[in-house]
């Protein structure tokens, strides 16, 4: 038997063009032919063939009906354990970002299209958000998922947004895409979102992207839209971005 050959960085080459094929069936929205993967990866077909071959069998990536190859139902659990392990070593900074502004925090990643709530410290108010850890929501829906659109090319929103669609979780939840759009170009240039009682009546929600995140995340404070007035906003805002930039330079090495 042949020895597998080194990759530049000393790992092993046909392990590394495997993970590199994963990510970019994700970068496609999960599914692909082999021969956009070869475009995508420069690498021969045979050899596109042959790892892609070993990851169905694996059950990390399946064939569909077209023939086109998507993203493995085992992937599921990988990726909601480490969406877990990440919110729990941002947890202490939600804790410093509750005790600072006394409404609940909150860490979300995005994951297959949705918005994954993975960590969540509550206020000590008696009227409280609370969101489960774990829920899944679509991201123009949510204050975290906004601010995590508005850091995406807009050619890649457009393109999930095609595949979710636009339902209504309220009555002023954005259901037009030119309309977000508009909304996203705001949020980048002020540097964080608002969601406005999109998601759920009389709730408001301050929402910062996560800069150099390993997927895009959000961090975010919610309450009641009685106490997260305007000039509450104004206030809190700062807040969260100091606790997302912090998030940021804290990211765990890999």
């Amino acid at each position: 038997m042949a020895a597998e050959k080194s990759g530049r960085d000393g790992g092993v080459q046909s392990l590394q063009r495997a993970f590199e094929l994963l990510e970019h069936l994700a970068d496609t929205g999960g599914e692909a032919s082999l021969s956009e993967l070869a475009t995508l990866s420069g690498l021969p077909m045979p050899t596109i063939h042959r790892l892609i071959r070993t990851l169905v069998s694996l059950g990390y990536v399946r064939q569909n009906t077209n023939r086109h190859y998507a993203l493995g139902a085992r992937l599921i659990r990988l990726g909601e354990n480490a969406s877990m392990q990440f919110g729990a070593w941002a947890r202490p900074l939600l804790v410093e970002l509750v005790e600072e502004v006394g409404e609940t925090a909150n860490l979300a990643v995005l994951e297959r299209d949705e918005v994954v709530y993975v960590a969540q410290v509550p206020s000590k108010h008696s009227m409280r958000m609370f969101t489960e850890v774990g829920r899944r929501l679509l991201p123009h829906g949510t204050g975290v998922g906004k601010a995590m659109l508005a850091e995406l090319p807009a050619d890649e929103v457009a393109s999930l947004l095609e595949r979710t669609g636009m339902p209504a979780y309220t009555e002023h939840t954005f259901t037009d895409a030119d309309a977000l759009a508009v909304e996203l170009k705001k949020i980048a240039g002020q540097g964080y979102a608002l969601d406005e009682a999109e998601q759920e009546l009389g709730v408001r929600c301050i929402a910062v992207a996560i800069p150099g995140a390993p997927v895009p995340a959000a961090v975010s404070v919610s309450g009641p839209s009685g106490r997260l007035t305007a000039d509450a906003v104004s206030h809190i805002a700062p807040v969260v971005q100091k606790i997302a930039d912090r998030l940021s330079q804290q990211l765990p090495v890999t």
